[in-house]
């Protein structure tokens, strides 16, 4: 039976190989037909709104392929053969971790992040539940084409006396046409290239290739594998060309800037609560993929986040509060609450720039006398938090190694076993103590055990978004017993405690969101859903209890806040946040995300490729407005990334205290 079956089948590879060998530049043209249908189907899969392929998309992703394939057309027939199908399966594989990549974190994958590929395996069952069955589509021609190649490579060709002959070449009379052929090809590549993104670059896209903020409007123009091209172009350039070298102008611009944001910092500690909790404790948690919607809201009845609405009601909450991170997530979450810079548009600081000089809140605090001391039950070399934290200026680094695993969950340890060992060893700390803790529970794919769902989600059982809301409520049980923890310990009352969300949790089926939140949800609250993480902070005498609104802030205003209320001078550091801890609400306030959106509070922008829709609006209600209500503040928003990149990229904090 199994002879039967091969028999056929290699028959029709006998065929469809002669076919192609008689057929000049056939396999040319499938190459480009097979890889283009992939390129239309990513774009489809990835389903950007305002992004979506049309022909001139389509005309450039020719246009790169053309680039990558134009030297096979000088090959003989096999081995031009081989060659395309050798670049179909790397490209095919190029453009498959991109998908798996964006719909965890809605962006491509850039060369940082490639250095960063240690990562990826720990996420473990993270990856596969992103993966869908109609992925194989990718694959499908892989089922000819390597059968095809392996054949035209091994077959052996046999004189009519059963001789064995060299493998047929194109005659002489044709080279010429195929160095023609592969010429031409190289000049159509430049040219379809080059004049739809030089048009791109001098009209709507205007800046894109100096002040990039996000990858995805790169993909916009260049298409898949010519951003690629260009990200690698980007980071030899940056990374081993000498990296960002600021101008002295460049320097001195982005150096007056922090100046005046310190002078604002400096006028707001006229205000009554600066200083007025000097010398407390600080202790800070990032809850892991914690997101505003799920407070004080229920399921099936049952509050999602019960111990957090009971601190709230004690506790300063910030409700408009939103998260700042891009391609680093986590690590970015950590580096913006305490360094007060924007991230990275493409990879993560820890990594990237590790060895750069910052104005971070462990050494500002250890300089005022506090013993620093950072708690995750997680690989110290994880997000290179070994040689990140020794820099930031913590005194000890908890990680997984320091913990018993008496509770393995997840990615780790429980967070309820987490908070209780790291209970202990903050007790035992010499005060006045600063500790940061980091979450991991609630982590992606966020499926707990049988025994630790103990919420009822009715119809999301069994799904991510079910998943998720165990995830919280275990993640909302366990920092009630760590509260109570500090309680007991007699922490609570000598503290500042401070908790906040790291980042989005990477489900997009709104429909769940709206059946959590009770309304419908426009493109604009779409994407503030999206962006906002609770704040809260609760204050030793239980003083500012509520909710702020409408106050807004973000990740970068942590720092600047906490150093606010222990009366430490922040006017000399580079930190782009504002205190939010003050008694009067300052006038003026933004929030800038890494794509270059904004929100004031009343406005909103949105640029191309932040959201599914792009333009100016109003912030309650997502009515679109004229897009000159935004241009004063997408100037103040593109600064302010600007000046925090020359800091974390161009490292301008060490040359000013060089020069110093």
């Amino acid at each position: 039976m199994l002879t039967m079956l091969i028999s056929p089948a290699r028959q029709g590879i006998r065929f469809l190989f002669r076919f192609m060998e008689r057929a000049y530049a056939l396999d040319v043209l499938l190459f480009f037909v097979l890889m283009l249908a992939k390129l239309y189907l990513f774009d489809r899969m990835v389903h950007v709104r305002n992004m979506m392929m049309t022909p001139t998309d389509a005309l450039v992703a020719a246009a790169t392929l053309a680039l990558l394939c134009f030297w096979t057309v000088w090959l003989p027939f096999r081995a031009r053969l081989a060659a395309l199908t050798a670049l179909n399966v790397l490209l095919t594989i190029v453009l498959y971790a991109d998908l798996v990549y964006f719909r965890y974190f809605q962006d491509l994958i850039s060369v940082p992040v490639l250095l960063q590929a240690g990562q990826l395996g720990a996420l473990g069952e993270s990856i596969g539940a992103l993966l869908d069955v109609r992925d194989l589509l990718y694959a499908a021609d892989w089922l000819i084409l390597i059968p095809l190649t392996l054949y035209a490579v091994f077959k052996r060709d046999r004189s009519p006396e059963g001789r064995r002959i060299r493998p047929k070449r194109l005659t002489s009379g044709f080279r010429p046409l195929r160095y023609a052929a592969g010429i031409l090809l190289l000049t159509a590549g430049i040219t379809f290239i080059h004049v739809p993104v030089t048009k791109a670059k001098n009209t709507w896209a205007q800046g894109l290739f100096t002040g990039n903020w996000w990858n995805l409007s790169l993909y916009n123009v260049t298409g898949l594998y010519g951003f690629h091209g260009y990200d690698t172009y980007r980071f030899i350039t940056q990374q081993w060309l000498g990296g960002r070298r600021l101008t002295d102008e460049e320097a001195a611009a982005s150096a007056g800037w922090f100046e005046e944001r310190g002078l604002q910092r400096k006028a707001a500690q006229q205000d009554k609560l600066f200083g007025a909790y000097k010398g407390r404790n600080v202790i800070m948690v990032q809850g892991e993929a914690l997101q505003s919607f799920v407070i004080n809201h229920t399921i099936e009845g049952r509050e999602i986040t019960p111990n957090l609405n009971r601190l709230l009601k004690e506790s300063w909450y910030f409700n408009r509060f939103y998260h700042q991170v891009a391609q680093g997530r986590t690590s970015d979450a950590d580096f913006a609450a305490q360094c007060s810079q924007h991230p990275l548009q493409s990879g993560s600081v820890f990594f990237r720039h590790a060895d750069h000089t910052f104005d971070c809140l462990p050494q500002t605090l250890r300089n005022a006398g506090y013993g620093t001391s950072v708690y995750h039950a997680y690989d110290a070399g994880f997000w290179n938090r070994n040689t990140v934290y020794r820099n930031m200026g913590y005194d000890t680094f908890y990680s997984k190694k320091h913990y018993e695993i008496d509770e393995p969950l997840g990615w780790s340890l429980g967070d309820r076993s987490f908070f209780r060992q790291s209970a202990e060893w903050i007790a035992g700390q010499q005060q006045p103590f600063y500790s940061f803790l980091i979450t991991l529970s609630s982590h992606h794919p966020y499926k707990l055990p049988a025994g630790y769902e103990k919420l009822d989600v009715g119809a999301y059982r069994n799904t991510l978004f079910g998943d998720y809301l165990q995830a919280i409520h275990y993640l909302d049980s366990a920092l009630g017993q760590f509260i109570d923890s500090l309680k007991q310990r007699g922490l609570w009352d000598s503290s500042i405690f401070i908790f906040y969300g790291d980042h989005d949790n990477s489900i997009r089926d709104w429909s769940k969101f709206e059946k959590v939140i009770g309304r419908k949800l426009n493109e604009v609250d779409r994407y503030q859903t999206l962006k906002q993480v609770p704040l809260v902070i609760h204050l030793p005498d239980g003083a500012k209890a509520g909710t702020v609104s409408p106050e807004i802030g973000g990740q970068i205003d942590i720092a600047p806040s906490i150093l606010h209320l222990l009366g430490i001078d922040s006017s000399s550091l580079a930190m782009a946040g504002r205190p939010l801890t003050t008694e009067e609400q300052a006038s003026g306030r933004m929030v800038v995300f890494r794509s270059g959106a904004f929100t004031d509070g009343r406005i909103f922008y949105l640029p191309a490729g932040s959201s599914t829709v792009q333009g100016c609006f109003r912030a309650d209600s997502g009515e679109p407005l004229p897009t000159e209500d935004c241009k004063e503040g997408r100037k103040a928003a593109a600064d302010e990334i600007t000046h925090s990149m020359n800091v974390v990229e161009g490292n301008l904090l060490k040359r000013i205290r060089r020069a110093d």
